[in-house]
């Protein structure tokens, strides 16, 4: 068997499996981050990422672009858990006849993302490649979220409401490479609502919902015909195109019609929707959604 046989997911499970977790782990693998105990007012986030050439950017995309998704999909796993980022390391593999001014390029877009969230960007580390080889940018950061306040994939209940934030699909017309992470929104959610359940839109639709509702050991009902669909784009493409970067979450039905009603109000240029619910019952079945080692 190679990792294509067992795909993403399995393969994640079989290796996390059994690894040590010390006693100040409030939540180690399987959410969007690592929470663990910091202090009497807040918990620590710990996540990394990376992005790899010609999987998650083309040769030819402004190096400057690379450099703010590189940064702003850790941001939008902070935002996903309610938190805040706060430091962050940068790995950057590259082969050695890479333009000097490619790199400075690269680490302006990373300056650019790391001012306007308001976090800072404190080392890393520089290898080299083989001649020819891909290119590859790791982040590894650290964020905070108030104590015992972080959101989980795993607390979502039956019943529950399934929102998504802004449009989805159509990452491969260059959105991927320019959004912005929402973390206003969730502090926001965080602060008024208080979400069961929340993470962040990477794999599509058809790829992640699965995972909160396993996570919470839940079925779902989603219906396809209100997926809100970025220009363009088809509800087949928000399913499954991925890199939307949009908050998922769920949702008491009690407090779902309220913040339908405000949230036009606080975010008036940022769709937000209801697209199903969380069940008991069996899940209904999606096809589709990014699997690194299954691509769709």
């Amino acid at each position: 068997m190679n990792v294509s046989d067992l795909g993403e997911d399995p393969l994640i499970q079989r290796i996390t499996a059994g690894l040590p977790q010390q006693a100040n782990v409030i939540v180690g693998p399987g959410d969007d981050c690592a929470v663990i105990e910091r202090n009497h007012t807040h918990d620590s986030l710990l996540k990394t990422d990376c992005i790899v050439e010609h999987v998650h950017f083309l040769p030819d995309t402004e190096a400057e672009r690379i450099g703010w998704k590189a940064v702003a999909r850790v941001v939008s796993d902070f935002a996903a858990m309610g938190g805040l980022p706060e430091s962050l390391l940068v790995t950057l593999v590259i082969p050695p006849e890479t333009e000097t001014s490619w790199v400075e390029s690269l680490y302006s877009g990373m300056q650019c993302c790391a001012e306007f969230y308001g976090f800072s960007i404190v080392g890393g580390e520089t290898s080299s490649t083989t001649s020819s080889s891909p290119a590859m940018i790791s982040i590894a950061g650290t964020g905070l979220v108030e104590k015992g306040q972080a959101i989980l994939r795993s607390t979502a209940q039956d019943g529950d409401q399934i929102f998504v934030t802004g449009k989805l699909g159509g990452s491969i017309q260059g959105k991927h490479l320019d959004f912005h992470p929402r973390i206003e929104q969730a502090r926001w959610l965080a602060e008024h609502f208080r979400p069961s359940a929340m993470m962040d839109l990477s794999d599509g639709v058809a790829k992640d919902l699965p995972r909160l509702a396993q996570a919470s050991k839940l079925g779902f009902q989603l219906d396809t015909a209100k997926l809100p669909c970025s220009d363009g784009s088809t509800t087949e493409n928000a399913l499954s195109d991925g890199e939307d970067f949009e908050l998922l979450f769920t949702l008491s039905a009690e407090h779902a019609e309220h913040l339908a009603t405000i949230w036009h109000q606080h975010y008036p240029d940022i769709p937000l929707t209801c697209v199903g619910y969380m069940t008991r019952d069996e899940s209904q079945e999606l096809h589709g959604g990014w699997d690194h080692f299954k691509p769709a």
